[in-house]
């Protein structure tokens, strides 16, 4: 099945995103030189872009992983559910939560409040798209590729019931 030739219309090539994610790698070397960090990928919609920025990064890092959902299909559900919790000390270290994209903010606020109750010296968010039209909470992206209007995106890791994540765009779903 071709996605391209159904509900989905390209909004960021491939191109136009590992110009961007080299970009953010090169802003993020320079400003945590010097800095014990920690990149902790939200999953399952970072991996992708997770995997391009560490790769991007010229600095030595720690990576994990946390999963939390706080949507089901095109809405979101409102209530974050933590699945799979991080592995490594983070006391005292900085770490980047790193995400697909900030939306209602609601996941990201509650992992970033969870960072600093382990004893993390800083929690700097790291997005892909930033979504502002959206926000329910007050909370911003530190670091943001792209900032998008109030539309229901895939691929590059995102997705809608675990479909489009494999696509090697960004794309509007046309629902």
């Amino acid at each position: 099945m071709s996605y391209e030739k159904n509900n989905v219309r390209v909004m960021l090539t491939k191109e136009e995103i590992a110009e961007k994610v080299s970009e953010m790698g090169k802003k993020l070397t320079a400003e945590f030189a010097g800095k014990e960090v920690m990149l902790i990928g939200v999953l399952k919609g970072s991996f992708i872009f997770m995997a391009d920025l560490v790769r991007a990064i010229d600095l030595p890092i720690q990576l994990d992983f946390i999963s939390a959902k706080s949507y089901s299909g095109t809405t979101t559900t409102g209530v974050v559910n933590v699945k799979m919790d991080t592995h490594l000390q983070i006391e005292g270290k900085t770490v980047l939560l790193v995400e697909d994209i900030l939306d209602t903010g609601k996941t990201l606020s509650a992992l970033r409040e969870t960072m600093y109750s382990r004893g993390a010296a800083d929690v700097k968010i790291v997005t892909f798209l930033d979504k502002p039209a959206r926000r329910l909470v007050d909370i911003e992206a530190d670091y943001s590729c792209y900032t998008i209007e109030n539309r229901f995106v895939v691929g590059y890791g995102l997705d809608c019931d675990e479909q489009y994540r494999n696509l090697d765009y960004v794309g509007e779903l046309l629902l």
